[in-house]
Parts: C-alpha cells; structure tokens; sequence
C-alpha cells in the first residue's frame, strides 16, 4: 500500500515519526512534505498530497500542520479526497468506518506524538463498512 504523506513546518518532526512507523509497517511511503523547520505555506505541500490521491498514485494520505485545520481544507478540495481532521482513535476510525476517508488530517500542536501514530494506525487498518454509509459517500 502505498501512503502519502505532508506537512508545513509545524509538522516535521511528528511527520518524521510517522514515515518511520509506516516503513516498519511495510508501506511505500511518498513525502511531499517539508523536511525543515522553516516556515512554509502549508498549501505547497497540501496540494500534491491531494493530487496523488486524486491521480491514484497513493491509496491513502496524511497531512500534518500545526492545527490540521489548514492542510484538510486544501486537500478536501480536490474531488475524489475525503480528508478528516482527527483528535482521537475513535474519530479515526469513524472517519474510515462511515465516511471511507483516504485522508487523515493531524493537528500536530495539539495531539502527542504517541496518540497521533495510534491515529494513523486506526485509520490505515480500519475498513469501510459500506451499506447505509455508501450511500451517504456517494452524496458528497
């Protein structure tokens, strides 16, 4: 499975930690995020994260900014992306369960290090459980 992955400035440590969890899990990982702490728009690195999803270069994504807030409205714009921006495993999982989500958006000043892997976790192995929820995806 391949996974993308990106983020601005307030992002790059966590993104690091994530990229290393997703390699020791088996996955081919895209960065398009920044490897610096400089500040960066965070658009820049939003955008070709939503495009590979949109061209399907990429199963699944992850962005990462210093609230989620910014990274996830850049990327829902794009069709075929439904991004959702997570606080907690069970909003992760929810988000892939019912809205069969291929974008996770993480709040890196606001969640720890710990709780956003288990985040990603959830969401990468969590399945969407289609039915009454398809219907529902297929209106957006």
């Amino acid at each position: 499975m391949i996974v993308a992955i990106g983020n601005d400035h307030a992002g790059t440590q966590l993104k690091t930690k994530i990229i290393e969890r997703l390699k020791q899990k088996g996955f081919q990982v895209i960065n398009f995020g920044t490897d610096l702490d400089d500040s960066v728009d965070y658009p820049d690195f939003a955008h070709p994260v939503a495009q590979s999803i949109q061209n399907k270069e990429a199963d699944f994504a992850i962005v990462v900014c210093g609230s989620g807030n910014g990274v996830n409205m850049v990327v829902n714009k794009y069709s075929d992306v439904r991004s959702a921006l997570c606080w907690n495993t069970e909003i992760a999982a929810l988000a892939r369960q019912h809205n069969n989500a291929n974008i996770i958006a993480v709040p890196a000043r606001f969640v720890s290090d710990d709780l956003a892997l288990a985040m990603v976790d959830t969401f990468l192995s969590t399945e969407f459980e289609g039915g009454r929820h398809q219907l529902r995806v297929s209106k957006i």
